[in-house]
């Protein structure tokens, strides 16, 4: 019988089983993540030589001219040394961690989730999938805010791959599009897309490339030739943040001549 049931261990049957429960589902980039791992023996002794959790999302590349879905792994979590857990036995690991401050946020589809794997040796090993709700890091959602005041309207958020020249940790950015609807800059521009990257909890780095509306046949001609985008990069510390609206219709007045 024994024999048996580690013949359908191996397969997965009557395995141990793993289960992440999150504290919170919404947290916010750069803030402690917690919660438990809960792991279920399952009908023979087993050796748990890791269990560790994967940050993931998606982000698009481009191959062959065609846009393509690529997963990519924002950190990994080690939880523990090699254990025994046996029939039926029942443990509970505590989880902390700092989701990383460069995280996507979840909007217009962009999708985080957390994956718990169990390495066991000699079996088809467990895991589990959580997906959460990432919040905008504080500098973050004050840049959204403003922009909203302005009068644009987010349209798009997407994560795309970054060439080397731009991309820091990660191999992807998350670009969010804007478009004015109304106030001062409403038909002045096409779009505005703005990128952050977070230093650390008191600073971030702003890329605001604008995209002026073709005006008469040099305007045209600009915007054939791909020549009206403008391209700003400003950093902004917490204690800027006063001043943060006037820098950004600073780059906006000087792009809309």
């Amino acid at each position: 019988m024994s024999l048996f049931n580690k013949m359908l261990a191996s397969i997965g049957i009557g395995s141990a089983k793993v289960d992440t429960k999150l504290t919170h589902a919404s947290i916010k980039a750069g803030e402690l993540v917690d919660g438990v791992v809960e792991i279920k023996g399952g009908n023979i002794e087993q050796k748990i030589d890791e269990i560790y959790l994967t940050l993931n999302t998606y982000y698009e590349k481009e191959v062959d001219d065609k846009k393509v879905q690529k997963q990519a792994v924002i950190s990994t979590i080690k939880l523990n040394e090699p254990f025994v857990i046996m029939p039926e036995e029942s443990k509970s690991i505590p989880v902390q961690f700092q989701l990383p401050i460069d995280t996507p946020i979840s909007m217009s589809g962009s999708k985080v989730w957390i994956k718990t794997g169990m390495d066991i040796k000699g079996s088809i090993d467990p895991s589990d999938q959580d997906i959460i709700n990432v919040l905008p890091h504080h500098l973050v959602e004050e840049t959204l805010q403003i922009f909203n005041q302005l009068g644009f309207k987010l349209r798009k958020v997407k994560n795309e791959e970054a060439s080397f020249k731009i991309r820091k940790r990660l191999p992807f950015i998350q670009e969010f599009e804007f478009v004015p609807t109304s106030g001062p800059y409403f038909r002045k521009f096409d779009e505005v897309e703005v990128i952050f990257f977070p230093i650390d909890d008191e600073r971030i780095e702003i890329i605001i490339e604008v995209d002026r509306r073709a005006r008469g046949f040099a305007g045209f001609l600009s915007e054939a030739l791909d020549l009206d985008e403008t391209i700003t990069k400003i950093t902004v510390s917490k204690s800027e943040l006063a001043t943060l609206k006037n820098k950004i219709e600073t780059i906006l007045e000087k792009n809309s001549i």
